[in-house]
């Protein structure tokens, strides 16, 4: 039996394979370009910090937040020891961390503290724990934080003598798992301080505004959201990280900055949405 002919594609069967294979192209280069380039990307965030009556010790204060390095299982130790390179390279009088150190592994923490550790600021390194550090387990991972002299605070705060100036530096337990106490954190509070809280879920910057003595809280969780669309915003954001979730705020007379971390948690993906290293700087209103 006589086989008929193939017949040639043609114009329009070439047309075809060629919508298909931009059409593939275009729906996966983002994905691709999620997956593998742009959780890599560091992005230093400079932000200026007006406070009223800011001592003049402190004008041009500068502090360098980092936050959410989730090590392992998708954030890897040569992206956070990039970030405190960077970090380093800022020459930042203090250093603050937000939390989330870990995300599914416990033993994460001895491979990551010795890293932290590397950090370096003139009036030291803070932190505080975040809510997959306290639900992991609240004991080991803050002693491998202190094992490299790294300073938790966990409803605790100390006061930064800053030439004639005074800072104080305030820091919460985490508000999911653990069990903040503004009140604790405030017990070594002095007068004409100016006072920087540090509370890893942004949204709770309602209640911390209450108390009018705090100029600043500095937070993290929401990772930004990690995929951030053009006309929609955040794809996904945590409980206690969806009013608040990326950036500087004014909550009443108190501002509040939400850093979009370094690792990623869930699907390892970044859109729109770099990780970050922020700079802010105090300045008198």
């Amino acid at each position: 039996m006589n086989q008929l002919p193939e017949k040639p594609l043609g114009k329009r069967g070439g047309w075809v394979i060629k919508t298909a294979v931009f059409t593939t192209t275009v729906a996966l280069t983002p994905l691709i370009y999620g997956l593998r380039i742009e959780p890599h990307n560091l992005t230093v965030e400079s932000v200026i910090i007006p406070i009223p009556q800011l001592h003049p010790a402190l004008e041009g204060f500068r502090i360098v937040q980092l936050s959410d390095f989730h090590l392992h299982p998708h954030t890897q130790l040569p992206l956070i020891e990039r970030a405190v390179d960077q970090a380093n390279a800022l020459r930042p009088d203090l250093i603050v961390l937000t939390g989330d150190f870990v995300l599914d592994f416990i033993e994460s923490i001895f491979d990551l503290a010795p890293v932290l550790g590397r950090l370096n600021a003139r009036y030291g390194v803070f932190c505080v724990m975040g809510n997959h550090d306290v639900k992991m387990n609240d004991i080991i991972i803050p002693r491998g934080l202190h094992d490299e002299r790294l300073h938790v605070l966990r409803n605790d705060g100390v006061v930064l003598k800053v030439g004639a100036g005074k800072l104080y530096l305030a820091g919460v337990d985490d508000g999911i798992y653990g069990r903040p106490s503004l009140f604790h954190a405030m017990t070594n509070w002095q007068p004409d301080t100016t006072t920087i809280l540090l509370a890893h879920e942004p949204d709770f910057a309602d209640a911390y505004a209450r108390d009018p003595r705090i100029a600043l809280q500095l937070s993290g969780h929401t990772h930004g959201g990690q995929v951030n669309l053009p006309g929609y915003g955040p794809l996904i954001l945590p409980r206690y990280g969806k009013k608040y979730h990326t950036g500087l705020y004014r909550v009443q007379q108190m501002w509040l900055y939400t850093n979009r971390g370094i690792g990623v948690g869930g699907i390892p993906v970044r859109f729109n949405c770099p990780p970050e290293i922020t700079e802010l700087t105090l300045v008198c209103e």
